[in-house]
């Protein structure tokens, strides 16, 4: 297989989108973003990166909270929208139906199968973004999307980001299961 030089600004495929929450200037106001990423384990903790000029980093680093929050593919056109849009401008919160989360009162969004609410722990300066860590101090989802307390992804229809292109794209089909395929070449080897 011959490989060709791209762009170096490229991107893992593909990237969820979630919808960040926090409270600015005491009002809820969430963000579409397509760059997350779970980065420990214990304690559990999420990343987030938000270009610097956003208005959702200005309450995230008031308040010292955000949520994440996992939509499914019926909230798409929303989602689409809290990415257009600033909260500056606009109220987003009005979207939704809010819910506030049990340990750092931060806004979740009871419409998603799947929230998350984060205390700050890390905000990493970076050139064109901040990369804010958080611990997830709590973790919601509808009894509906879950067997045995887990959530299970296609009940939940999460969509995903492309980039540079810039498109969404729906779960497709369970193709295996992780830190199983793999123990055959294991054995072997």
């Amino acid at each position: 297989m011959t490989k060709i030089t791209i762009d170096k600004n490229a991107f893992p495929y593909p990237m969820p989108m979630v919808l960040v929450g926090t409270l600015v200037n005491e009002r809820p106001n969430f963000m579409a973003v397509g760059w997350v990423a779970r980065v420990n384990f214990g304690p559990p903790m999420i990343a987030v990166a938000l270009g610097k000029p956003h208005y959702t980093n200005s309450g995230i680093h008031a308040s010292g909270a955000f949520s994440v929050n996992i939509p499914g593919i019926d909230l798409m056109e929303k989602v689409d929208y809290c990415g257009i849009v600033s909260g500056r401008m606009e109220d987003k919160s009005t979207l939704f139906k809010v819910i506030t989360g049990k340990e750092t009162g931060t806004p979740m969004i009871d419409d998603c199968p799947l929230c998350m609410e984060c205390k700050v722990v890390s905000v990493v300066d970076l050139p064109t973004n901040e990369l804010f860590i958080g611990e997830i101090a709590g973790a919601y989802a509808n009894a509906d999307c879950c067997a045995d307390g887990i959530p299970e992804i296609e009940k939940i229809r999460p969509f995903m980001l492309s980039m540079p292109d810039n498109r969404l794209w729906e779960v497709g089909d369970n193709v295996g299961k992780a830190w199983s395929i793999g123990m055959n070449l294991k054995r072997q080897g």
